[in-house]
């Protein structure tokens, strides 16, 4: 055989290798006091510069949620509004105009009427307006008087004042009479 193809001694071969988790040991086990306490402190720093971005970040989309909100409230009724400006332009060119005619007045006053009505329902503003002979509701109605009655207890008489919800959240409640237990 020749030096070219003898291979290592096997034992020799055995004593050098090392697993890597041995080598790691015997790093850990070379490093000196210092070096671990340096490299700790970069760590602490570390950690630290870490924990103040994360802290700044939570600041910051805090402070863009309260923003948010601001501009929310201040422009929420932005698009409500804009469905009532066609029912104000309709009163100012009613109230300019010069004829005396009482039925075509009403007729435009009606028309109006249903302007309003549509941009309530596109605000999702709906009426509240019970029937005469309906159950007294305490969540959508305020009775304001109880009078004797031939119908029901607890029932509506009259109607005096339409109410209104935003949304199913009563705005105003209806005020009615309502009619007293026989």
């Amino acid at each position: 055989m020749t030096p070219e193809n003898q291979s290592p001694n096997p034992e020799q071969e055995n004593s050098s290798a090392q697993t890597p988790a041995e080598a790691v040991s015997e790093d850990a086990a070379v490093k000196t006091p210092e070096q671990e306490i340096t490299e700790l402190k970069q760590k602490i720093i570390e950690l630290e510069d870490n924990f103040l971005r994360a802290k700044a970040e939570g600041e910051n989309i805090r402070r863009r949620a309260v923003e948010d909100i601001a501009k929310a409230h201040k422009f929420a009724i932005e698009s409500f509004a804009e469905y009532l400006v066609p029912v104000t332009d309709s009163l100012y060119a009613a109230l300019s105009t010069e004829t005396g005619d009482a039925k075509a007045f009403k007729e435009g006053l009606e028309i109006t009427l249903k302007q309003l009505l549509s941009a309530f329902d596109k605000g999702r503003m709906t009426e509240i307006n019970p029937a005469v002979g309906d159950k007294f509701d305490p969540h959508h109605h305020q009775a304001i008087a109880s009078v004797p009655s031939e119908q029901d207890a607890n029932t509506v008489v009259s109607v005096l004042q339409r109410g209104y919800t935003v949304a199913d959240r009563v705005l105003r409640p209806a005020l009615v009479i309502v009619s007293a237990p026989k």
